[in-house]
């Protein structure tokens, strides 16, 4: 039994969907919410697999699973651009991580694929937040400005889908998100039928985006500002977009959303470094438990409310200039 195993956001789900449309595979499928990254253990647990694909979720946070299943001599193919820590040395692994901060999985497969499904990797990046990446990418395949444009939304869309406290908060759970996909070759395709999940998608995003239309910063500084988001599904969902957009429009600041959780107790938090520095979000986040990410964009799952004073002298520390 093979497994493919992927991020429910953008990234992980056009990373597969560009591997599966180059090479069509009966695979039991393992994802979750964007934040859900432990993925491997269940296909441990399972007990049954042949042969693994792992994309888009860190090495560093499933080496355990990774290590049992080598230990049993399956074949792994992982290609990620987190935080990896000491990558295995094993015959049955196939590696293909980089952590630079200008990549993301959907280009690390576009590359391994030779561009076969490069415009589907143009709407990975975008919704990654490879925006550069992604419109030199466009711009190489002779995309029109509509075009671009249109991928872009697209990708957003996808990655907004993916976030939430669980299933029950997206509009579209990631496997079913997935397998709609995989019967579009060409993205194009989506906008051509009125019908499609873009559609779908667009409308939900449209609702949630118009509930941020007061939101001001509960601090705000030269060099970061962060903002408090209510708990409700709304605010879990269009988190990691807001996120993307504040520093898409203030390139120089970093920063941070805070999502109060069900528990009313804690949040969730996404930090971005600024766009111009894409460095440091994970250095701050991997200062408090269940933290981790990259270092132009990471988060934290549980932040307690008291530990939210400390949190804004580390993005201080950390990001003033």
């Amino acid at each position: 039994m093979h497994y493919d195993v992927f991020n429910g956001d953008a990234d992980g789900i056009i990373a597969l969907l560009q591997l599966r449309l180059a090479d069509p595979k009966i695979s039991r499928l393992i994802t979750g919410v964007k934040r859900d990254i432990q993925l491997l253990s269940q296909v441990v647990e399972k007990g049954d697999a042949t042969s693994v694909t792992v994309l888009d979720i860190s090495l560093q946070k499933n080496i355990t699973a990774l290590n049992s299943l080598l230990e049993q001599h399956i074949p792994i193919f992982y290609c990620d651009h987190h935080q990896s820590g000491d990558i295995p040395q094993s015959s049955y692994l196939t590696s293909l991580i980089n952590l630079d901060a200008e990549t993301c999985t959907s280009l690390l497969i576009n590359q391994h694929l030779k561009g076969q499904f490069q415009t589907w990797a143009i709407a990975g990046a975008f919704g990654d937040n490879m925006t550069k990446r992604a419109l030199a990418l466009a711009n190489q395949s002779g995309l029109l400005a509509s075009q671009t444009a249109f991928l872009k939304e697209l990708g957003t869309l996808i990655n907004y889908n993916g976030y939430g406290a669980s299933l029950d908060d997206l509009h579209i759970a990631p496997v079913e998100l997935f397998q709609t996909l995989l019967s579009y070759v060409d993205p194009f395709d989506l906008l051509e039928d009125s019908s499609s999940i873009f559609y779908q998608l667009k409308a939900g995003y449209q609702q949630d985006l118009a509930q941020l239309a007061d939101s001001k910063p509960m601090i705000e500084t030269p060099d970061y500002d962060v903002f408090l988001l209510p708990n409700k599904a709304w605010a879990r969902r269009i988190s990691g977009d807001f996120g993307n957009q504040l520093v898409n429009n203030n390139p120089d600041k970093a920063f941070a959303v805070l999502t109060l959780n069900e528990s009313e107790s804690d949040y969730t938090v996404s930090v971005r470094a600024p766009l111009n520095r894409r460095e440091g979000a994970d250095e701050v986040c991997n200062q408090f438990a269940n933290g981790g990410g990259r270092r132009a964009a990471a988060g934290i799952n549980r932040l307690p409310i008291e530990k939210v004073e400390k949190f804004v002298e580390v993005m201080a520390k950390r990001f003033k200039r």
